[in-house]
């Protein structure tokens, strides 16, 4: 390991590692519980070792696991003891990058995927209908591409061009259509 990298570790405050951490196990219980809920597809004779939810279970204990050891070294570290500095304009850039991704995926899973979705309720109430996957996909993916390069510190990334739009539309409608495909088609996973 490269002395430079060894005092970069050495300068990231033990408080940012537990709440790293914390946030760390959060999601990796958030992922295993749903993982835990999905369907075993035991009705269809499915082996039990290739289940839809293995895979996301898994990742979601290591998530607890590695989440747990940065708890620990951050603690022995002092993260509890440390007085707490205030943010600088680079870690208030980046707090504000974190927000939006947040507000991005949390929009896109409340408003626009699944059958019970916010926007679903608002526009059709009592419907079981909602946004078709690859619509609500395509959507979140161009949406998180331009606010993202709006965000960018780069003058000529903050532009909406034509092009930069058509770009971004062309890569959400790629990747939503191309998710859905490989989900369904090879997983056979139904997404909603």
């Amino acid at each position: 390991m490269s002395t430079h990298a060894a005092d970069g570790d050495a300068h990231e405050p033990p408080r940012s590692d537990l709440k790293d951490a914390i946030g760390w196990m959060a999601l990796g219980i958030a992922v295993l519980v749903a993982s835990l809920r999905m369907d075993r597809l035991e009705s269809q004779g499915v082996n039990p070792y290739t289940v839809p939810g293995l895979l996301p279970g898994l990742l979601g204990l290591a998530m607890i696991v590695l989440g747990s050891v940065l708890a620990l070294r951050s603690w022995r570290r002092g993260a509890l003891t440390e007085a707490l500095a205030s943010p600088g304009p680079q870690q208030r850039e980046e707090h504000k990058r974190i927000a939006v991704v947040i507000s991005l995926v949390l929009g896109y899973g409340l408003v626009l995927v699944g059958h019970s979705s916010l926007l679903v309720h608002l526009l059709a109430p009592g419907s079981l209908l909602g946004l078709p996957y690859w619509l609500a996909s395509t959507i979140f993916v161009t949406t998180s591409i331009l606010v993202l390069h709006r965000l960018s510190p780069d003058p000529a990334d903050r532009r909406f061009t034509p092009g930069a739009v058509l770009k971004a539309l062309v890569i959400g409608l790629a990747a939503s259509l191309a998710v859905q495909i490989v989900f369904q088609e090879l997983f056979l996973v139904r997404l909603p």
